[in-house]
């Protein structure tokens, strides 16, 4: 013995009532047993990515959070997890969930959904625009709500619902496609997307009605200002503010951008046609083709870059 002594994470104070809770369960110790594979009492550290490959919380917990819990639950450092360091582990594991916002009283995020865009369930292709239609939380909506109202009204006015409908869930399956190429281990919830799509639609609509429109010049400079400060707060959240546990997901806004930019060209009504949006006409239709069919196949043909699926009766 090296003479330190074993201190528990739950006497730390830190997620005790969890650890409490969790310690009452029947079930841990059968899912102890299960990986104790040597039944020796122990679960090597190397069985974890295994074990919570297998929960829907783990994937969007940070590596570094997740790093900083299993050292805490392994209080006597010997890369291994006896049943009670098991138990203090998956009670400081549920504490940070909730502590760090994954899990909240006004905003769970609902993985089981059937719609929630799921890294393990790629194949139920209709998650790739469903997941628009649910959101973490009342905020989230309401937010997405509001911006979907004043940004599509007037769009919805002059183009009529049809053609604005064509540009939002372009942006919703761009988004859906380009989150799971760039951030292939995540869920992906709410219209962000498409919200983007509305904002470059309107780009778009300026673009090539910019002789016919009062002020144009102002609501392009209003819109690019708009996107790129909403951009450049989510990428500053995540990558560099001082708490990184930041689940924006930015990808989505992004490609969300650029086909609703593209396809606003391609479906919004042009006013008065000029010779020059011909030829910008096709370059857009060619480019979002090229654009959404490109992540498609990128999904289809590189299964070993995803996640194994979850196939279930």
């Amino acid at each position: 013995m090296s003479g330190s002594t074993k201190v528990n994470v739950s006497d730390r104070g830190e997620g005790g009532e969890a650890v409490a809770m969790v310690s009452k369960s029947e079930n841990m110790r059968s899912v102890f047993d299960r990986y104790d594979r040597d039944h020796d009492g122990f679960i090597p550290l190397s069985e974890f990515p295994d074990l919570l490959a297998k929960t829907n919380i783990r994937h969007e917990i940070p590596q570094h959070v997740l790093d900083r819990i299993i050292k805490r639950a392994d209080a006597d450092n010997n890369g291994r997890l006896d049943y009670q360091e098991f138990i203090d582990f998956v009670g400081v594991f549920i504490y940070y969930a909730i502590d760090f916002g994954y899990v909240t009283a006004s905003g769970p995020v609902p993985f089981k959904s059937p719609l929630i865009y799921d890294p393990r369930k790629r194949y139920e292709a209709w998650r790739y625009v469903s997941y628009m239609l649910i959101h973490a939380g009342c905020m989230h909506i309401l937010f997405n709500m509001i911006i979907q109202l004043i940004l599509g009204i007037p769009l919805e006015m002059v183009h009529k619902f049809w053609r604005v409908w064509l540009v939002y869930v372009a942006g919703v399956l761009a988004g859906s496609l380009g989150t799971s190429i760039s951030d292939p281990r995540v869920y992906l919830a709410g219209a962000s997307g498409g919200v983007y799509a509305l904002i470059t639609g309107h780009l778009a609509t300026i673009i090539m009605n910019f002789q016919e429109m009062e002020y144009a010049i102002v609501q392009l400079g209003g819109f690019i200002t708009l996107m790129l400060i909403d951009f450049g707060v989510a990428v500053y959240s995540r990558y560099y503010a001082e708490n990184k546990d930041n689940t924006t997901g930015y990808s989505a806004h992004v490609c969300g951008a650029i086909a609703g930019l593209l396809v606003g060209i391609v479906a919004l009504k042009n006013l008065e046609k000029r010779k020059w949006e011909k030829p910008l006409w096709w370059i857009s239709l060619i480019c979002v083709i090229i654009f959404l069919a490109a992540m498609m196949i990128w999904n289809v043909a590189f299964p070993s870059y995803f996640l194994p699926s979850k196939w279930e009766s």
